[in-house]
């Protein structure tokens, strides 16, 4: 972003880069430059210049140079993924939900550029918290409006959703990380508002604030310049007709905002997910937010048109891939005793215990975030066979990883399937937060969802609302693991290896936060 109208400039040693002229979306100036004339299997540092004074790296700066990494055909790829990162910035040096495990990253990578870094670094939701604001925002949003007015302490429009995104990424640490890791981006409901997209009795008592419809446009519109066109590959930025359309318009606040409202009246006139390849490792990152279809006879976590074109990714190429990444913001795999819960609570919603019982079951699915894969029965099952059919036979992946945030703990879950053999192996990749934190009650209740107990629990209130069995069984293999934290997974040739790490305050080192590793171990 910019301060005016101008010309960005990436330039690098060997004359590799580009420049792009700045577009306007609500009195800001962005700009995205592709960079040409890269080799493959470099590094090389650049540095940005606006209208040829150069803005990057800051001066005196105390951090290495931003690197570009090109990789070499056959190179292994490290992904690093995390979500759930609170950005608020802590009050007298004191943290209160801890280190920063981005930051800490940030820190160690500075500390020794040649050392080990992500190839790509995965965010899966909640890059910002539009409804849980720090207390220097609200400061913010209260001289400009009056925070007894709805929505209060929570954003309510473009320039107040800019604000979040300056104070989670103009962090030096952060902003230094994100100008020499490349990333993959998703939305999840914090980034919009808690419980975004529940159920249709959700949306329509949303709607009839008078404040929802602008909080929701703005999201959009904020999230397609911060996250979304940075997901897109030069090749895809310049086919994409928006994107045209607001680089050559004065002013591209009106064609994005008919963008967002159209994407609010029919999501499925919308694609937010996308596909990213690494060589012979393929990234598909999956909107389980705004794809959902809410009628509740009817209900799925993704229309049928994001549907299909999540099949045709899986599926397309068979051979050409090692390894299958999906990328969704919501767990596919949870404790047994929550999946239950959460299926028993849709057969509720839907009447298949009467309207006592669904007036209950909405009540239930608000208070207690009953709204992830299981809660979409049969778009849990779609993805089980999806998963199931592309792992199976000649040209099979050698892993197929679903990687998930949202829940604020870790773990690992491996699925098996009831009627069929699958040759890939399947891990469900669970890591959350980078930084937030989760109540006792909490932790203890999911520790007891993966007990014998709760699975036995789970298994009668699935009964009382008449649910499948679903086509696969599962086990956690590893977990639950709490704290700010992130997992890496590197792959090379047909291998993988998962390390999961927590940012920790050390005594030792002056009170300052490192990261320990939690658990390694091979994949495949």
């Amino acid at each position: 972003e910019a301060s005016r109208p101008c010309t960005a400039e990436v330039r690098c040693p060997g004359g590799a880069g580009g420049t792009a002229r700045t577009f306007q979306i609500e009195g800001h100036h962005y700009a995205v430059v592709p960079v040409t004339g890269l080799t493959a299997g470099t590094s090389v540092p650049y540095e940005v210049l606006l209208d040829g004074v150069r803005v990057w790296p800051l001066p005196d700066s105390f951090f290495p140079p931003s690197v570009i990494h090109s990789p070499a055909t056959g190179d292994g790829l490290r992904v690093a993924l995390g979500s759930c990162r609170w950005a608020a910035p802590p009050a007298d040096g004191k943290d209160p939900v801890g280190p920063d495990a981005l930051d800490t990253l940030a820190a160690r990578i500075a500390a020794d550029p040649e050392g080990e870094r992500p190839d790509v670094l995965l965010l899966l939701g909640d890059q910002i918290y539009a409804d849980e604001t720090s207390e220097a925002t609200r400061r913010r949003l209260a001289a400009r409006r009056d925070p007894a007015d709805p929505p209060g302490g929570g954003v309510a429009d473009y320039e107040e959703y800019t604000g979040l995104y300056y104070e989670s990424w103009l962090d030096p640490e952060v902003r230094w990380l994100l100008s020499t890791v490349p990333t993959c981006m998703i939305f999840d409901d914090h980034d919009v508002i808690d419980d975004w997209n529940t159920s249709a009795a959700w949306l329509a008592d949303m709607r009839a604030t008078d404040w929802w419809r602008e909080r929701l446009l703005s999201g959009l519109m904020s999230y397609w310049v911060h996250q979304h066109l940075g997901n897109l590959s030069p090749a895809e930025l310049a086919a994409d007709p928006l994107y045209a359309a607001v680089r050559t318009a004065p002013d591209g606040t009106v064609a994005l905002r008919a963008f967002a409202a159209r994407a609010e009246a029919d999501p499925a006139s919308v694609r937010w997910s996308y596909r990213r390849d690494f060589g012979r490792i393929r990234v598909l990152m999956v909107d389980s937010r705004a794809a959902r279809v809410l009628d509740e006879d009817d209900r799925a976590m993704l229309d049928p048109r994001e549907a299909r074109w999540l099949r045709d990714q899986v599926l397309a190429d068979r051979g050409s891939c090692d390894h299958l990444l999906i990328g969704t913001s919501l767990p596919w795999l949870l404790p047994h005793l929550v999946h239950d819960a959460e299926a028993w609570d849709a057969a509720l919603c839907r009447g298949e215990r009467g309207p006592r019982w669904a007036r209950f079951g909405e009540w239930l699915r608000r208070r207690a975030d009953l709204e992830h894969w299981a809660a979409f029965p049969a778009s849990f099952v779609a993805v089980a066979e999806l998963i199931a059919e592309a792992g199976s036979g000649p040209g099979a992946p050698a892993t197929i990883s679903v990687l998930s945030g949202d829940v604020h703990h870790a773990y690992i879950a491996e699925p098996a399937w009831r009627s069929r053999p699958v040759s890939s192996r399947v891990v469900q990749l669970t890591c959350s937060p980078v930084h937030n934190s989760v109540p006792l009650s909490m932790r203890l209740g999911f520790r007891f969802g993966w007990s014998a107990p709760a699975r036995a629990l789970g298994r009668l209130v699935a009964r009382h609302g008449h649910c499948v069995e679903p086509p696969v069984t599962w086990r956690r293999t590893g977990g639950p693991w709490f704290g700010n934290q992130f997992m890496t997974l590197t792959l090379h040739g047909r291998s993988a290896r998962l390390r999961l790490e927590r940012a920790r305050t050390q005594a030792a080192a002056g009170g300052r936060a490192r990261l320990e590793t939690v658990t390694e171990r091979t994949v495949l």
